[in-house]
């Protein structure tokens, strides 16, 4: 979805894939229960937590407009990575 990469996804995917070096891997997606009377209930995961022994990759992002400030966004995905690392137990951690 361009929700996640930007739009048109095509060009989007093109650059993010030059500035930010690596695959992303898991980062979002969805996840939900589909039962047997055929019912279903799904969400989206905008925020991800890979945990692979001793290191944690974090997937976290922000929503970049044409009306986007970048030291704002900076500042929001910093804000979203300390909550996770808090919830992780690891705010003393560093992160880059």
């Amino acid at each position: 979805a361009g929700s996640m990469t930007g739009a048109p996804k095509k060009r989007a995917v093109e650059i993010l894939a030059t500035l930010e070096g690596q695959p992303r891997g898991l980062y979002a997606g969805t996840y939900g229960v589909w039962r047997a009377d055929g019912s279903a209930e799904f969400a989206m995961t905008i925020r991800t937590a890979l945990i692979e022994g001793n290191r944690v990759t974090l997937g976290v992002g922000g929503g970049i407009t044409a009306l986007s400030e970048p030291d704002s966004e900076i500042r929001e995905v910093g804000v979203k990575a300390q909550a996770f690392l808090r919830a992780l137990g690891l705010e003393q951690v560093g992160y880059s």
